[in-house]
């Protein structure tokens, strides 16, 4: 587990147990724009499967922010849901958990962080990540999105594979 704090009350936990979940849920469904309306099913699926960072204030424990990193523990992380309360922002929380993410990666090996973002360039860019080179890269993108509202439906229609 890794742990971090700040002098003005907060701690940061990769502790599993410590994220709010129905907190969590409803951060990214409700305010996230890159996961309006996720169930609350897929959140905890995603986390179980990732590395989860929670920031939460000290002494009451309450979750402030979250983040999650998806990797192999060795060449290659993706840094996604990074989230901070709205009555929390201006603090450099986000900051902070972005810099602790970055840090505690490279303690681990991983030496290559990806991360998409629509309007926290310059969060990122601070701390030393850079755009990357589009031609480069390529996506697969499967999501379903309802051409009415925009969203995720709640029911994800299954993959089939033809043999």
């Amino acid at each position: 587990m890794f742990t971090l704090t700040r002098d003005d009350g907060y701690l940061l936990s990769t502790d599993p147990d410590r994220i709010d979940v129905d907190r969590v849920h409803h951060w990214l469904s409700t305010d996230a724009y890159w996961a309006l309306g996720r169930s609350r099913e897929t959140v905890v699926r995603a986390f179980a499967g990732s590395i989860p960072y929670g920031v939460h204030r000290v002494p009451d424990g309450g979750q402030v922010a979250v983040a999650r990193v998806v990797t192999d523990g060795a060449t290659f992380a993706w840094l996604c849901d990074v989230y901070v309360a709205r009555e929390e922002r201006g603090r450099g929380l986000g900051t902070w958990l972005a810099t602790a993410v970055r840090d505690h990666l490279a303690s681990l090996g991983v030496r290559r962080i990806l991360l998409a973002t629509q309007d926290a360039h310059g969060v990122y860019a601070r701390i030393g990540f850079a755009p990357v080179a589009p031609e480069r890269w390529m996506e697969l993108d499967r999501r379903p999105v309802s051409p009415l509202t925009g969203k995720e439906p709640s029911g994800s229609p299954a993959l089939t594979v033809e043999r």
